[in-house]
């Protein structure tokens, strides 16, 4: 049972989405020390049940979080709970009258949701639930279309859609109080985007990393391997400036041979610029260059509140750099600049991820924060495959699974330090700060995996052609 007290002591209850499940504690962690709040869940707390408990929260904390959270649904003044509705009722009517009082007025309008988790309930069902409830004292009118207050009774029937329990596991009841931005993953999709490209970042996934990384107005973002921008849209969106490169100059330039279907060519405005500009982000647009991220080309000292950025893995796009294995590389006599096209050669993953981080520790403000997806094989995972750098603290790593064997794991890190001599003797000294090599081979792990995949298939077909087991 709750244990209740005055308004400036009340519980709320988060009702999360089930997707990206493991993206939604670091999400609510960010955006609650974006207010200066610690994460103070209720007893019994289970990260992966889509309801969370949270203490030590004003209503204007709660709002400031749905305002920009898309893992949650949700969130409402918990009135009461319970394992039956027995319980519910019990807790109930402990709840203090006065924290109930200025929303059951005569003057006032209101109407009761049934919310079921993991379970669909007949519209009768629903109405029996809603009456059962008249003990609750509502002594306002009715009004399904523009209450003035929401109530909501919400039925968690567990995660198992295969073992659907007849009652409920856990029951919440409350008062509404905000809605999360969902409604941003549809209204930002890739699909209706201006300017896309192969590996253009999902719309929902690009909001859950800008959370991550705390993007706040008038922060300067940059992302060092932009493609097609959709990290800068999804932090322009929450006002920071934007800016960006790419060793690609037919992406930056917006030309070349179109990512869509039915299309062959890029058209004239496609860029990451008119991508801002389709979501009235214009203004916050720094710019976008050509640029090796492995040379340096920034001066020296802290540029960036936010680094964010989702390198190459070699799959989709290359890994490549400025250079050539020859000892020397010069252009041609008559080179007169524009026409020069740089040689490249393969930039390792190992080598990618050491300059990010180097990178990250020079160049960002103390507590700014670094973001990056890191690609995994997962038979050989380990938390030592994860880059380390002594500047960078590690706040959260996060698995999105992408087959049975890769996966490719969000990485947050915040600066805790300015770089010193001595970082340099650590890093060699220390084997957690080496760079882990297996990363190099990331590419021939993931088709090593397609192909015994593929051969498996054959092989079972084969099997049933010849009879087998």
């Amino acid at each position: 049972m709750a244990i209740h007290c005055s308004r400036t002591c009340l519980q709320y209850l988060i009702h999360l989405a089930h997707d990206n499940v493991d993206f939604r504690l670091p999400e609510i962690r960010a955006l609650l020390s974006l207010r200066g709040k610690p994460f103070d869940p209720g007893e019994n707390f289970k990260e992966k049940s889509p309801f969370w408990r949270l203490n030590g929260l004003s209503e204007e904390d709660v709002n400031s979080i749905m305002a920009r959270t898309v893992c949650a649904k949700s969130a409402f003044e918990l009135w009461g709970h319970g394992r039956t509705h027995i319980e519910l009722r019990t807790s109930l009517l402990k709840y203090p009258t006065e924290n109930m009082s200025p929303f059951l007025q005569k003057d006032s309008t209101y109407k009761i949701n049934v919310y079921t988790f993991n379970k669909t309930l007949e519209f009768e069902d629903r109405i029996k639930k809603i009456d059962a409830m008249e003990y609750l004292s509502f002594e306002g009118r009715v009004n399904l279309r523009n209450p003035k207050h929401i109530f909501c009774l919400l039925e968690d029937y567990g995660t198992d859609p295969n073992d659907i329990p007849d009652e409920p596991l856990y029951i919440y009841f409350g008062r509404w109080i905000a809605d999360g931005q969902r409604e941003l993953i549809r209204s930002h999709s890739v699909k209706n985007r201006h300017f896309i490209g192969n590996t253009s970042m999902d719309a929902g996934l690009s909001f859950i990393m800008a959370n991550h990384a705390r993007v706040k107005a008038y922060d300067l973002v940059y992302d060092p391997f932009v493609g097609t921008g959709s990290l800068l849209v999804a932090c322009s969106h929450f006002g920071a400036y934007v800016c960006g490169t790419d060793i690609d100059y037919n992406t930056i330039h917006g030309i070349g041979k179109a990512s869509r279907k039915n299309q062959k060519w890029r058209g004239p405005d496609e860029n990451i610029r008119a991508n801002l500009r389709q979501y009235g982000s214009e203004k916050l647009y720094v710019d976008v260059l050509v640029s090796d991220a492995s040379k340096p080309i920034w001066r020296d000292g802290v540029l960036f509140d936010t680094i964010i950025t989702d390198p190459p893995y070699g799959i989709r796009e290359s890994t490549r750099r400025t250079g050539s294995q020859k000892d020397s590389v010069k252009p041609s006599e008559d080179y007169v600049g524009d026409s020069h096209v740089p040689v490249s050669m393969a930039y390792h993953l190992s080598d990618i991820f050491t300059d990010l981080l180097n990178f990250s520790a020079h160049h960002l403000v103390i507590g700014g924060r670094l973001v990056y997806w890191l690609p995994i094989y997962r038979p050989e995972y380990c938390e030592e495959m994860v880059p380390l750098n002594a500047c960078l603290r590690l706040v959260s790593n996060c698995e999105q699974t992408l087959s049975s064997h890769t996966s490719r794991r969000l990485i947050t890190m915040e600066k805790i330090k300015e770089p010193e001599e001595t970082d340099a003797l650590a890093h060699l000294s220390d084997p957690h700060f080496s760079p882990y090599q297996g990363h190099n081979a990331f590419r021939e792990k993931y088709f090593s995996g397609i192909s015994k995949r593929t051969l498996t298939g054959k092989e079972e077909t084969k099997m049933a052609t010849n009879g087998g087991e």
